[in-house]
């Protein structure tokens, strides 16, 4: 069946541009052919650092394995694990060169064997474990899902880590119920929106929210009580709730650990998900990561059991690729669906980058100056200076010049939705 849809591949190709009312690419896009072989561009980190070790550059295209699924990507999710990945500032770092990227949507192209339930056309959205910033991907049938027909590959892309991180933490590990309180930071971010309309879906629930001041007009509506993240947000809460907080959802890390603990009323929930605060340059800090570690209060359990608290971790990626509970994902993608399609929920879409603009988004993240979701538009032109910067013309790959975008680029508003 695989060679099947192989044979197929220029025929799909074909009706997705003619989906897209484009024509078959020429030069810069679209999939080339050498000799036998057809070749994709995509995004490859040559090595652990700066903004300089991303280029575009041209890869063989896979082909689907047993039980996979080859999709013609149209946008990808760009997420801040993807910011700690470039650095080397994970546990376990796979081996450079390697296709960044975790989440994509695009169009079914070809089926592995013993794929059901899937056709060549379908529009999908997928979780992949690494190689999502490309042209096209393949991955395993239980990370992918097909897609309602009014949303867009943008908010698809922008969909599933946001929405299932925000799920599995209210819902999954902190069973959020009506009449509770919850404090997220960096509330303005994609898990942070998606946390904020997530609870909007449940009676009488209190959102305390910490963000830049300049994201506050933007994201007022969405939370209850909005501070300023560098603000003592611990006695603006107990202002407000002397008790403190029901849920924390901490992805900063640092003495923000300490803080949240100390927030929670009894039988409450504290939840590390990710830890940006080790993140302060453009490349790995072993003193960020000292002085964070530093910072976070050792816990106690004698004191966790006297005080009736619960702290918890989550990681999506670990729980899908290594360990194995891609099934009860699924279900939950569905209940998101069912909340998408009543119009309960939308993703929200910061801004599009071509592939090409890679280090510009990359550094609108760092800079923390998104509201919502970045998204690679994989069909999207390039500004010229930008992709000048981040193209690789050459199979050796010769290091060019590092060149930041322009002040005008790194100030483009936001696209909303």
């Amino acid at each position: 069946m695989a060679k099947e849809g192989v044979e197929k591949a220029e025929e799909t190709e074909q009706m997705i541009e003619k989906e897209t009312g484009k024509e078959p690419a020429e030069g810069g896009g679209g999939s080339h052919r050498l000799g036998d072989t057809q070749e994709m561009r995509a995004v490859v980190l040559s090595g652990f650092g700066g903004l300089n070790k991303l280029r575009v550059s041209r890869k063989a295209m896979p082909e689907p394995q047993d039980g996979e699924l080859k999709i013609r990507v149209k946008a990808c999710g760009l997420n801040f694990i993807d910011l700690m990945v470039r650095q080397g500032n994970i546990d376990n770092p796979p081996k450079t060169p390697l296709v960044p990227g975790f989440e994509c949507s695009g169009i079914v192209e070809a089926l592995g064997d013993s794929v059901k339930g899937y056709e060549i056309g379908d529009r999908v959205m997928a979780f992949v474990n690494y190689n999502a910033w490309a042209e096209v991907v393949c991955t395993p049938v239980e990370f992918v899902y097909k897609i309602p027909d009014d949303m867009s590959f943008s908010e698809a892309a922008a969909f599933p880590m946001n929405f299932v991180t925000a799920y599995m933490m209210l819902f999954e590990v902190a069973n959020l119920r009506e009449g509770m309180s919850v404090l997220v930071h960096s509330a303005g971010g994609g898990v942070g929106q998606a946390v904020a309309q997530l609870c909007s879906t449940i009676p009488n629930v209190t959102v305390f929210g910490t963000a830049s001041t300049f994201k506050h007009e933007a994201i007022k509506d969405s939370v209850t009580h909005l501070f300023d993240r560098n603000a003592d947000y611990v006695q603006e809460v107990k202002r407000i709730s002397a008790e403190g907080v029901d849920i924390v959802l901490d992805c900063l890390c640092g003495d923000n650990t300490g803080k949240g603990l100390s927030l929670l009323k009894p039988l409450g929930t504290y939840i590390l998900y990710g830890s940006s605060n080790m993140v302060t340059g453009e490349t790995k800090s072993f003193f960020s990561f000292a002085k964070s570690w530093w910072q976070v209060e050792k816990v106690n359990p004698i004191k966790l059991y006297e005080e009736n608290k619960v702290i918890a971790g989550f990681s999506l990626l670990n729980l899908l690729f290594k360990q194995g509970r891609a099934g009860l994902i699924r279900g939950v993608v569905d209940k998101l669906l069912g909340l998408y399609t009543q119009k309960k929920i939308k993703p929200i879409v910061d801004s599009l980058w071509a592939l090409e603009e890679v280090k510009e988004a990359m550094q609108r993240i760092h800079d923390r100056g998104n509201i919502g979701k970045l998204i690679l538009d994989v069909e999207k032109t390039p500004t010229p200076l930008m992709a000048n910067d981040s193209t690789e013309t050459s199979e050796a790959g010769e290091e060019e010049e590092d060149h930041e975008g322009d002040s005008e680029n790194k100030e483009r508003m936001p696209f909303i939705q």
